[in-house]
C-alpha cells in the first residue's frame, strides 16, 4: 500500500467499480489499483460509478453516483436525506437482505475474532418497526441554531427537518427546536412514545416557545412497564424490539421460577425488573449511582430484586452465592478482563451475553470459552434497522455441567 502514491486518486474523481463485499461500517467495498475502496450506497455484486470523497492513508472513501448493474436487493431509499446524512447506511438495501447481512456480520466476527467454527447462529430477528423506531436522537447544532447530522466522510453539516428513524415524539420536538438552538453545539432529545414524556439536554433559553428543556430525567416504557431514565443513563432506543429481546433472553436461559439471577450492567434495571417475575431473586449490578437510583424507583413493588452498586468485576468478586444464571449487558466496548476472570471463577451454569458490537462480543466469548464455558448459540436481533449495527445474545453453559 505504501508504494501507491496519494496522487493516484483525486477527490471528485468518478470511478467505475464492481463491488465485492461489505465493509465494517456498512459500505460496500472493492479493490482497485491496489487500494481498498469503501463505497457508501453500494451493494456487493453491483457495478457502479462512484465519486471519490476522501483519500486516506490506507483506503479511499467514495459514494455511489450511478448504479450500472443493480443488485436484486436494491430498493429506492425513502428518506430525502439519504446519502447526504450517513446516519443510515442501508436504506437502499431491502429489509430481508439487511437481516441476512447482519447474521453474516455476527458469523464473521465469531470466526475472525473469536476463532469459533460451526456456531449455531439463528436468523436475525426482525424489528417490529423498520422506521420510526428510535426514542433518542443526538443532533449537531449548526449555523443559526439549526439541528442536523454530520456526514461521516465529508464532515458536511446536514440540517434535518424530520428523521425517518425517530418516532413522532422526537420529530415533533425537533420541529419546535429547529433553527432555535444557538449557544450550544450538541442537542439530545429523548421521548417516550407511549408516555408522551421527554428529555431535552442541555437547558436552552427559547424566547417565544413554551417548551421545557434541561430535564434531569424522563419516563419511557417497555412491555407496558414504566421506567424512569435519568439524562446520563442508558436506555434501549428501540422499545418494541427491546420487548422481544427480553423474551429471547428469558427463553434462552430456560428460566423456571426458582433461579437466582444476576443482571450485570443493569442500568436503570430493564432486564432485572422485566425478568423478576420469572425467577426467585434478582441481583442487579450497576456502577452508576444515578442509574441505580432510577432502577430502585423503577422496581418499586418488587420484593425479589436487590441492587448492588459497584463495578461488575468488584461485585462479582464479593458474591458468596453462585447464581443459577447471569445476564451480561455491557457497553459497546465489552467487559473488563477482570469481570470475565471473575465470571469464570464464579461459574454460574447459564450465561446470556447481550451485545451491540459483534467484535467485542466475539473477543469476550473467546475468553469465556477458554475458561469453563461452551458457546451454545447466538441470536442476532435487529435493534437498529436501516443501519449496519446489530444486537445479539450469546448463550453459554458450563462445559462439564451435569446433563449437558
Amino acid at each position: 500500500m505504501s508504494q501507491v502514491q496519494q496522487g493516484t486518486f483525486q477527490v471528485g474523481q468518478i470511478l467505475t467499480l464492481t463491488l465485492e463485499s461489505w465493509g465494517r461500517l456498512g459500505e460496500a467495498m472493492t479493490h482497485h489499483q491496489g487500494w481498498d475502496i469503501f463505497v457508501f450506497g453500494g451493494i456487493p455484486g453491483e457495478m457502479v460509478e462512484a465519486e471519490v470523497l476522501k483519500v486516506r492513508r490506507r483506503y479511499v472513501a467514495a459514494r455511489v453516483t450511478q448504479v450500472l448493474e443493480p443488485s436484486p436487493d436494491r430498493v429506492d431509499p425513502p428518506c430525502p436525506y439519504y446519502g447526504e446524512c450517513t446516519g443510515c447506511q442501508w436504506q437502499h438495501l431491502a429489509y430481508p437482505a439487511q437481516l441476512v447481512v447482519k447474521r453474516d456480520i455476527v458469523v464473521d466476527a465469531l470466526t475472525r475474532v473469536g476463532g469459533f467454527e460451526n456456531i449455531n447462529v439463528s436468523p436475525t430477528l426482525a424489528s417490529p418497526a423498520q422506521h420510526r423506531y428510535r426514542n433518542h436522537a443526538r443532533f449537531t447544532v449548526g449555523q443559526g441554531g439549526a439541528l442536523g447530522f454530520v456526514n461521516r466522510e465529508t464532515r458536511r453539516f446536514v440540517p434535518i427537518e424530520n428523521c425517518m428513524l425517530m418516532h413522532s415524539g422526537v420529530n415533533d420536538l425537533l420541529a419546535q427546536l429547529q433553527g432555535r438552538c444557538g449557544g450550544t453545539t450538541q442537542l439530545s432529545i429523548r421521548a417516550g412514545d407511549e408516555t408522551g414524556d421527554a428529555l431535552i439536554q442541555p437547558m436552552l433559553f427559547l424566547p417565544g416557545i413554551d417548551l421545557a428543556t434541561g430535564q434531569k430525567h424522563y419516563r419511557d416504557s417497555v412491555d407496558g412497564k414504566g421506567f424512569k431514565v435519568s439524562s446520563p443513563s442508558f436506555f434501549q432506543v428501540n422499545i418494541q424490539q427491546a420487548s422481544q429481546l427480553i423474551q429471547v433472553v428469558r427463553e434462552g436461559l430456560s428460566l423456571k421460577g426458582s433461579e437466582v439471577l444476576v443482571d450485570a450492567y443493569t442500568g436503570v434495571g430493564t432486564f432485572a425488573i422485566l425478568l423478576a417475575r420469572y425467577v426467585r431473586k434478582v441481583l442487579a449490578v450497576e456502577e452508576s449511582k444515578a442509574a441505580v437510583a432510577d432502577a430502585k424507583e423503577n422496581a418499586a413493588g418488587l420484593d425479589n430484586v436487590e441492587f448492588l452498586l459497584g463495578k461488575t468485576e468488584d461485585v462479582l468478586q464479593g458474591l458468596v452465592e453462585t447464581p443459577d444464571a447471569l445476564v451480561l449487558d455491557p457497553p459497546r466496548a465489552g467487559c473488563q478482563p477482570r469481570a470475565l476472570e471473575r465470571l469464570c471463577q464464579l461459574a454460574p451454569p447459564r450465561v446470556a451475553y447481550v451485545s451491540c458490537d459483534a467484535e467485542t462480543l466475539a473477543r469476550d466469548l473467546k475468553v469465556l470459552c477458554e475458561g469453563p464455558y461452551k458457546l451454545d448459540r447466538v441470536a442476532p436481533l435487529d435493534m437498529f434497522p436501516q443501519t449496519h449495527h446489530v444486537e445479539c445474545v450469546a448463550f453459554l453453559t458450563l462445559e462439564n455441567a451435569p446433563g449437558v
